[in-house]
């Protein structure tokens, strides 16, 4: 006791520990000289005071180091742990410290094993674990130790209390009952509590099996949508290839035609400048016969071939008669002939322009047309655009392009169908088989002894006129649902129209709206030999997609408000979906019509037709071989990864790739 006195003052009051380099201030109170100066550096200037009493300092002090408590510090410091520690000193070891056994709340005083023994046993000294704080174990106003418990005011007393004082005539327990009635109830809440902590524990791991999925499904998704980006990345890539590669092509054969044409051309070039290189040479001539003669002698050339007029011998006697005659030139008479012709020469000049004149394109003397040529255009004539890119050459390409983006939103949206429908099947081992409820079905209508078929019927089933009963041909399951992700799939017949959706309980029985669709409550696809038609709140929309086979799938998602509709061909074509919020449980629909039947049925065939032959569970990312076999990406990879290189084969069917895989939406190769 006295121990823990001397601790308590050599106790700093600022960090709570024993003084380390104690400074006293001059108000006469002690601080460790780190903390004093620590709180004084916070402080203002003019504004320092002691943290005890408040005594202001105009001025900051320069305390003194007290060398007295620095020494009491320093040997208490120095003092075993288990004496200055949570253990609690004997009052009676002055000269070493022992730590206490028991506490005499009467004596007030801690007591080692040695001084136990010797210590009075009588029971007005209580014995109690080594304790520091005795004085909340008197009664305040009579200073004796409390023994009893007061149940009326829940209050510990003494024996006075209980007797004389404010508490005479209260039920009173004692300290030892009362504290064990105390812990019973205490080990009840202790249990609840146990049980909430279970339960909080259980929601924490359901909670991280939940984040762990919902981590999983998000690594899922990001995995399925980074493929399909990178599938359509792909497909853009090659048919911007085939793109290019048909303008290269369109390209190099206009060059083609481009270069053979000025291949012809300079050929022609070079005919044209020989051809004009004659004319010139007979033009700069100065004799006559000898232009004559020349012209003459290259008139084939000159001609093409074609007959000409000939100019070479003008008759005088006839005017404008054109002879083909030459004139003769004989031995020892030419000075007088070349002087005759001279004559003839002159009045043959007045008579070629009687001559039939050559168009405007012709060459003068009676040559051929050069620039215009009877039969057809020539050469020369041949226009620019001849040789360009053809309105067919830009359709083709256009075509081409809208042929590839077409294929690849068809592509996106099979995918995309494949996706949803996988994370369908899933919660598909809850979905139950539904059954058909005989007390909605119409009379005009036969329902199977398994109640999984409806059929048109030409007898009344004679079935009592009910509420519940609907006026036209139709039926509502037993089941609805109204929480969940389910899915259905239902087999029609081929010809004839027949409606397939989803309607609240409380929807019409009877009247001109009371069909599967017309309202506002009931959702429908109506097939009807070779069209889809949508129905809701008697709105109508016609699908553009036409019937392939006669088995729909009808999938449920209600906490997403959706309803859709597919068709379950090869591959799976999705048709509609409908976005609500669905206020009331929802009821699978039925309606037939003459001469038609409906089987509805869990997708357990659907599921079946979406398990991986290799892995045998529902489809993860799946991809098609061009054989047309379904398998999981993984699957088939690591499949392919253990065969050997070039003997790529179907597991299925056996079929044969020369080449492997290719990272896309569906495994590549071409087929042997």
């Amino acid at each position: 006791m006295a121990l823990a006195n001397v601790r308590a003052g050599l106790t700093c009051s600022i960090c709570t520990n024993i003084y380390t380099d104690p400074v006293t201030l001059t108000c006469g109170h002690s601080f460790c000289q780190e903390c004093i100066k620590v709180t004084w550096d916070k402080c203002e200037e003019n504004e320092y005071f002691c943290p005890e009493c408040r005594h202001r300092f105009w001025n900051r002090p320069e305390p003194k180091r007290n060398m007295r408590l620095y020494n009491i510090a320093a040997s208490f410091h120095s003092t075993p742990a288990e004496c200055t520690g949570s253990k609690i000193p004997c009052t009676y070891c002055i000269s070493h410290p022992v730590p206490a056994a028991k506490t005499c709340l009467l004596c007030e005083a801690s007591l080692c094993e040695d001084h136990l023994r010797v210590h009075s046993k009588s029971a007005e000294h209580v014995l109690t674990e080594p304790t520091t704080s005795i004085g909340n174990r008197k009664c305040s106003v009579h200073k004796k130790v409390l023994r009893y418990y007061c149940c009326e005011d829940a209050a510990c007393i003494c024996v006075s209390c209980s007797l004389a004082g404010e508490h005479r005539g209260h039920k009173v327990e004692t300290l030892t009952e009362a504290s064990e009635k105390k812990k019973k109830k205490l080990r009840n809440i202790l249990k609840k509590l146990t049980s909430q902590r279970v339960e909080a524990e259980k929601r924490v791991q359901s909670l991280e099996e939940h984040r762990r999925q919902v981590r999983g499904k998000s690594a899922g998704v990001t995995e399925r949508v980074t493929a399909l980006i990178r599938d359509i990345r792909e497909q853009l890539e090659a048919l911007e290839k085939r793109l290019l590669s048909e303008i290269s092509r369109q390209e190099e054969q206009v060059s083609l035609r481009v270069s053979d044409l000025i291949r012809q051309l300079e050929i022609k070039k070079e005919e044209l400048s020989r051809k004009m290189g004659d004319i010139e040479e007979l033009c700069d001539m100065t004799d006559p016969l000898t232009v004559l003669q020349g012209r003459e002698s290259d008139r084939a050339d000159y001609c093409g071939g074609q007959k000409q007029t000939d100019f070479s011998h003008v008759n005088n006697d006839e005017e404008g008669d054109v002879t083909s005659t030459p004139p003769r030139v004989e031995e020892g008479d030419g000075d007088d002939h070349i002087e005759e012709n001279k004559d003839e020469e002159d009045d043959g000049q007045d008579n070629m322009d009687k001559v039939q004149e050559p168009n405007s394109y012709s060459l003068v003397i009676g040559h051929e047309n050069y620039y215009q040529q009877d039969e057809g255009r020539g050469i020369l004539d041949t226009d620019i655009y001849d040789v360009n890119f053809t309105e067919e050459d830009v359709a083709l390409i256009l075509m081409i392009f809208q042929n590839g983006l077409a294929n690849i939103l068809h592509g996106i949206k099979t995918q995309c169908c494949a996706l949803e429908l996988s994370d369908a099947v899933f919660c598909l081992n809850v979905s139950p088989n539904i059954s058909l409820n005989l007390t909605t079905a119409s009379n005009d209508v036969a329902i199977s002894g398994d109640l999984k078929t409806i059929s048109w019927s030409d007898l009344n089933q004679g079935l009592p006129e009910t509420a519940e009963r609907f006026e036209y041909p139709q039926v509502l399951s037993t089941e609805s649902f109204s929480f969940g992700r389910h899915f259905w799939e239902v087999e029609g017949s081929e010809s004839g129209a027949w409606r397939l959706g989803m309607a609240y309980g409380s929807a019409e029985r009877r009247g001109k709206f009371s069909m599967m669709g017309d309202n506002n409550k009931s959702w429908a696809l109506r097939k009807w030999d070779d069209e889809y038609v949508i129905l809701h709140d008697n709105t109508i929309i016609y699908l553009m997609q036409k019937p392939s086979c006669n088995r729909l799938g009808l999938y449920l998602n209600c906490e997403a408000g959706r309803l859709s509709f597919y068709e379950l061909c090869d591959p799976i074509r999705h048709l509609h979906t409908f976005t609500a919020t669905f206020t009331e449980p929802l009821h699978v629909g039925i309606c037939s019509s003459e001469n038609t039947w409906i089987l509805v049925m869990a997708a357990a065939l659907l599921r079946t037709e979406l398990t991986c032959p290799i892995c045998m569970d529902i489809y993860t990312d799946p991809v098609t071989l061009t054989c047309g076999h379904n398998y999981c990406r993984l699957c088939i990879t690591r499949t392919w990864d253990n065969q050997e290189e070039r003997e790529y084969s179907c597991p299925e069917c056996r079929h044969k790739f020369r080449a492997g895989w290719r990272a896309q939406g569906t495994p590549g190769g071409d087929s042997e």
